[in-house]
C-alpha cells in the first residue's frame, strides 16, 4: 500500500527561500532538525508513513538507496543553511526517524549529524536522537553513534507478545529489544522504548505483559500509542474485509489507564498524553518543541518543516527527492502560511496535551468560559486551573483529549 498523501498547498520556490517575515523570527529561538530516513526492510500493515522497501525503490541499481541517501540529505542540510542564513540559531535538537534509520550505516548517520554541526552548530548538551529497529543495531554500531554525538536512541519495541507482533507484521526478534536497550545504555546514551496498544487480538493481559517487559528493561522513557487504522493501509483493508476486528475505544481506554497506572508505579511520569519519562531530563525535548510550535527543518522525502508561521513539505518519493537536490533545486513540493486562526487552534490542540497545560489566559473568551464545565466533568484539573491558571488534563481528560479541545475551541 502507498504511504499517505501530502496535503495541498501553495507552490514552493525552487530556491527554497522563505519570506523575510518568517526568517525574522529565528533570532533568539530554538531550532530543531528532523531527518527522515524512508527505508524499511518490510512495510508493516498498519503503517502509513512515507517509507519504502529497497525492492520498491528498484533494488541495488536504484537511483537512491541506503548507500547514497546520506549524500542527498547532506545536500538538503546545506540548502537549509543557505535559506536560514546567518540569523539561524545553533541547533538544539536533532531527531532521525523513519522508516528505519538504522538501516543506514552508523557512519552515515554520524556523517549527517556532522553536516548539521558544521552548517549550524550544535548547542552544548543538544539532544540527538535516532529511532532504531532492535534487529539492526549492535554494540559496535551504537558505540559509533555515541562517539559521533548521538545522545539518545528510541527502540521500536511495539509489543512483547509474539502474536501481537505478527498481527502488526513486525519482524524483529523480541529478545533483541533487551539487547538493544542494554547496548544503548552501555554506550552511554539515553534509551526510550516505543509501544503500541489496541492491536486486533491483543488482550488486556497481553498489554500488561508488554508494559511489564518494557518497565523491566529500565529505560529512561516510554512512549505508548493507540493503534490507529489508517485508510489505505493493509490493516485497513483487513478490517474492511472482516479479517481482523476494528480496535474498540473502550478497550483502548482500558489499556491507556493500565499503562498510566503501571508506569506511574514504576517511577515514570506523563508529560504528554502518550509519553512518560523518569525525569524532566529524560523527556524528548525534540518532540516537546513540536508541541510548543517552535521552528524546525525537516530533511528527507515527505518531511515537513516549520519556520516563523510558514510550513512546507518535501516531495514524497526518494528518487524525486534525490533528483531535485542533485540538480540544485529545493525538494519542497508546497507550503502554506499559517493564518492566525490556524495558529490559535494548533496552540490549543497541542498545548493541552502537555503536563504543564495551556495558560487559561491564552484562550479566547469562549474557551475560558468552557473551563468550569470541563472541571465539573472531571476532564480538567481544578486546582491547576484555579490556582495556577492552567488547563491541565486529568487522566480521564487525557482519554478524551479531543473532546476537551473541541469544547475549548467551540464558538
Amino acid at each position: 500500500m502507498p504511504p499517505s498523501a501530502l496535503p495541498d498547498g501553495d507552490p514552493a520556490p525552487a530556491s527554497g527561500e522563505l519570506p523575510p517575515a518568517a526568517l525574522s523570527t529565528l533570532a533568539g529561538t530554538d531550532l530543531g532538525i528532523y531527518v527522515h530516513v524512508p527505508f524499511c526492510t518490510v512495510r508493516c500493515g498498519y503503517c502509513d508513513f512515507n517509507t519504502y522497501t529497497l525492492t520498491e525503490l528498484g533494488g541495488p541499481g536504484a537511483t537512491i538507496g541506503v548507500d547514497t541517501y546520506a549524500d542527498s540529505a547532506l545536500r538538503e542540510i546545506e540548502l537549509a543553511g543557505r535559506v536560514l542564513g546567518d540569523q539561524s540559531p545553533a541547533v538544539s535538537t536533532v531527531f532521525v526517524g523513519g522508516g528505519t534509520p538504522t538501516m543506514l550505516r552508523s557512519g552515515d548517520l554520524v556523517r549527517m549529524l556532522g553536516g548539521i554541526r558544521e552548517r549550524f552548530g550544535l548547542l552544548p548538551h543538544a539532544e540527538v536522537t535516532t529511532e532504531a529497529n532492535p534487529d539492526s543495531v549492535t554494540p559496535a554500531s551504537l558505540a559509533e553513534l555515541a562517539g559521533g554525538g548521538f545522545t539518545r536512541v528510541s527502540v521500536g519495541m511495539q509489543s512483547a507478545v509474539p502474536h501481537v507482533l505478527a498481527t502488526l507484521e513486525r519482524t524483529h526478534d523480541p529478545d533483541n529489544v533487551a539487547r538493544a536497550v542494554a547496548a544503548t545504555r552501555e554506550a552511554g546514551m539515553q534509551v526510550s522504548v516505543d509501544l503500541i496498544y489496541g492491536t486486533p487480538g491483543e488482550s488486556l493481559d497481553d498489554w500488561r505483559r508488554s508494559l511489564e517487559t518494557a518497565i523491566a528493561l529500565e529505560p529512561d522513557h516510554i512512549s505508548a500509542y493507540a493503534l490507529v487504522v489508517e485508510q489505505g493501509t493493509k490493516l485497513a483493508a483487513q478490517v474492511r474485509r472482516g479479517v481482523v476486528a476494528m480496535p474498540e475505544d473502550d478497550d483502548e481506554a482500558d489499556k491507556y489507564e493500565l499503562a498510566d497506572t503501571l508506569l506511574s508505579a514504576a517511577g515514570f511520569s506523563w508529560y504528554e498524553v502518550s509519553n512518560w519519562a523518569r525525569s524532566e531530563q529524560t523527556r524528548c525535548r525534540h518532540n516537546i518543541a513540536y508541541w510548543a510550535g517552535t521552528n524546525w527543518w525537516g530533511v528527507g522525502p515527505g518531511a515537513h518543516s516549520h519556520v516563523g508561521g510558514v510550513r512546507w513539505w518535501n516531495v514524497k518519493h526518494p528518487s524525486a527527492y534525490a533528483a531535485r537536490l542533485g540538480s540544485g533545486v529545493s525538494p519542497a513540493q508546497a507550503r502554506e502560511t499559517l493564518a492566525d486562526e490556524q495558529r490559535y487552534d494548533e496552540r490549543v490542540l497541542l498545548g493541552t496535551r502537555l503536563v504543564e497545560g495551556l495558560p487559561v489566559g491564552d484562550l479566547r473568551a469562549s474557551g475560558r468560559s468552557a473551563v468550569a464545565g470541563l472541571i465539573a466533568d472531571g476532564l480538567v484539573d481544578g486546582p491547576s486551573a484555579v490556582g495556577r491558571g492552567r488547563v491541565v488534563l486529568t487522566r480521564r481528560g487525557r482519554l478524551l483529549a479531543d473532546t476537551v479541545v473541541h469544547r475549548l475551541l467551540a464558538a
